[in-house]
């Protein structure tokens, strides 16, 4: 998926995680994660975004993560609406194809 302008998805409240995506032109996924449970899952919390976005087909990006202990699935979720929100897509989710 080709990523087009800088955007932003969630929330810095109890529970949540706001997710800045940002295009880049050099080869890559890159993760920049600030959590207050980081030591205890950070490693997981990188990985649910890098699966996530490798599933979207996004491979140039920089990701700012600030996470306020937000599950899996809202991790997933806010990576899912900021692609789709970079990519310019307003409607037709493939929602089938994610995983």
């Amino acid at each position: 998926m080709k990523l087009l302008n800088n955007s932003i998805a969630g929330t810095l409240e109890s529970s949540d995680i706001q997710v800045i995506i940002e295009p880049k032109q050099q080869n890559g996924i890159e993760i920049e994660l600030n959590s207050s449970v980081e030591k205890q899952f950070g490693r997981q919390i990188r990985i649910v975004i890098k699966e996530t976005l490798e599933n979207l087909g996004v491979e140039d990006v920089r990701v700012i993560a600030n996470d306020k202990g937000a599950l899996d699935c809202t991790i997933k979720a806010r990576v899912q609406c900021a692609v789709y929100r970079s990519a310019g897509i307003k409607n037709e989710f493939d929602w089938e194809g994610l995983k």
